[in-house]
C-alpha cells in the first residue's frame, strides 16, 4: 500500500518521503521539476530518494489529468500527501497562469484522483499561513476569518481549502489542509528568506530587507513540519455523517521572530556582517506571521521543538557542505 506523495523533489516533500521510508512506508513519488528554482537541487534531493528501497519516482505534472490516472493504475494507493503548488508570493504578480494550473487545477486533479481510488482512506494537503492576508490579529488561529487574501498565491490556498471542503462534503472523503509557517532548515528553498541572505552574505552582496526590518516571522524547522505533516496523516477525520470529513490545521513554531534578530543569528553563523539594503514593503507581502497550533496539538500531538537559535545553524551548515562554501 503505497503512499503517493507529490512535489516529492520539493524541500517539505522529500523530507516526508524519507520520514516515510525510514519508517517502513512505500512511497510513490511525484514531481514534474519544473525550473521555477534551481533544478539542481531538485534532482539532488530525489537522488537522496531514488537511491532508498522502497521508493518509485514519476516524473509527472499534477494538472495532467491522464498522467496522475497513470501514476496510480494497478497500485493500491490509499493515502496522499500532496504537496506539489506553485510556490512564492512575489512570483505570482508576474505569472499568475503557474499558480492556476498548478494550485487550482492541480489540487483539483489530486482530489479527482483520491476520490476514485476503491480504498481511500486520507489526503493531507499544504496550504499557507499566506490565507491570513491582512489580519491584524496574533496569533492567526485557523478560526479567523480568511477572505481578504492579498496575493494570488494566498488566494489559490484559500480556494484549495473551499474546493477540499465541497469534496469532503459530496464524496465523503478525509481531507486535511495544513497552514504552513516559513518552513527553514537543509535542504530548503532558494526563494525563501534564510536561503537568500546566507547566499547573499557569503557572496559579499548586500541583503535586501523589506518593510524596513520591520517584520516577524513564525519560522518552523523542517523536521518540526515533517513530524507534524505524518502525525497529521496518520488521524484522518471521521466522519459522523453530519458534518464534512475535512479539517484545517495551523502548522508553525508557534513563535514570531524579529527578521532583525535571525538577520543577526545568520551573521553570528557565517561570521561576517551583512550589507543591508532597507526598502519597502513588497506587494502582496504582510508584516507578521505567527501561528496559533492550538488545535492540531489537540488533535494529532503536534509539538514544535527546535527553535531557531538551534534550526538555524543546522541550516547554515547544510548550506556550506551542499555548496562546498
Amino acid at each position: 500500500m503505497p503512499i503517493l506523495v507529490t512535489g516529492a523533489a520539493g524541500f517539505i516533500g522529500s523530507h516526508v518521503a524519507h520520514a516515510l521510508l525510514d519508517r517502513g512506508d512505500t512511497v510513490i513519488g511525484v514531481d514534474n521539476l519544473n525550473d521555477y528554482y534551481d533544478v539542481t537541487l531538485k534532482q539532488a534531493r530525489l537522488d537522496r530518494l531514488t537511491a532508498r528501497k522502497g521508493f518509485a519516482f514519476v516524473k509527472a505534472d499534477i494538472s495532467d489529468r491522464e498522467g496522475m490516472d497513470a501514476v496510480v493504475r494497478g497500485q493500491d494507493v490509499r493515502r496522499i500527501v500532496h504537496l506539489a503548488a506553485q510556490a512564492g508570493v512575489r512570483y505570482s504578480l508576474t505569472n499568475p497562469w503557474a499558480y492556476i494550473q498548478a494550485n487550482l487545477l492541480g489540487h483539483t486533479v489530486i482530489l479527482e484522483l483520491a476520490r476514485h481510488l476503491p480504498n481511500f482512506e486520507h489526503m493531507v494537503y499544504a496550504s499557507s499561513s499566506s490565507v491570513y492576508g491582512g489580519n491584524t490579529k496574533l496569533p492567526f488561529a485557523v478560526e479567523d476569518r480568511v477572505d481578504q487574501p492579498i496575493s494570488l498565491y494566498a488566494a489559490t490556498k484559500k480556494a484549495d481549502e473551499l474546493i477540499s471542503h465541497s469534496y469532503a462534503h459530496l464524496f465523503r472523503i478525509p481531507l486535511t489542509g495544513l497552514r504552513f509557517f516559513t518552513v527553514y532548515g537543509p535542504w530548503g528553498r532558494p526563494d525563501m528568506a534564510m536561503f537568500l541572505f546566507t547566499k547573499a552574505i557569503l557572496e559579499n552582496r548586500p541583503i535586501q530587507i523589506f518593510n524596513n526590518g520591520e517584520m516577524k516571522r513564525d519560522f518552523t524547522y523542517i523536521d518540526d513540519i515533517v513530524a507534524g505533516i505524518i502525525a497529521t496523516l496518520d488521524r484522518p477525520p471521521a466522519d459522523d455523517g453530519k458534518t464534512p470529513p475535512q479539517r484545517v490545521y495551523n502548522i508553525g513554531n508557534n513563535r514570531s521572530e524579529d527578521l532583525m534578530r535571525v538577520v543577526g543569528l545568520i551573521e553570528r553563523e557565517l561570521n561576517r556582517t551583512a550589507e543591508k539594503q532597507f526598502l519597502p514593503m513588497q506587494p502582496g507581502d504582510v508584516p507578521a506571521t505567527y501561528a496559533d497550533i492550538t488545535a492540531i496539538q489537540r488533535d494529532c500531538g503536534f509539538d514544535p521543538k527546535t527553535p531557531i537559535d538551534a534550526g538555524l545553524p543546522k541550516f547554515i551548515r547544510w548550506y556550506r557542505d551542499f555548496y562546498k562554501v
